[in-house]
């Protein structure tokens, strides 16, 4: 079974990572706390859609675009799950590559 929350939470973890930030950086700018953005990050809380903006600014990230990157993972996760049906195989989701972002 794939799940949102699980998702969502690494597409934040790898953008907070890519920009080499903390989570005390974040949880701070964010104005959530660290412990509650940590469980957001590996996926054991639910985070609502203002906690979703609130994060994404933090991040300088648009909310439409941290959506759309899960959504295309999702689609690679329900893809892969419906092709291990019926056959007893573990689902592995390849993870994105980090992208690293150079000044100009």
């Amino acid at each position: 079974m794939v799940l949102l929350r699980r998702m969502i939470g690494e597409a934040l973890r790898r953008r907070r990572q890519d920009q080499h930030r903390t989570l005390r950086e974040v949880s701070s700018a964010a104005r959530v706390s660290l412990g509650y953005l940590s469980e957001v990050e590996r996926g054991q809380k639910e985070a609502s859609s203002e906690l979703l903006a609130a994060i994404c600014e933090a991040l300088g990230v648009r909310l439409a675009d941290l959506l759309r990157e899960v959504s295309e993972d999702l689609e690679l996760a329900e893809l892969a799950v419906g092709a291990a049906v019926g056959g007893g195989a573990t689902v592995v989701v390849p993870a994105r590559p980090t992208v690293v972002e150079r000044a100009a």
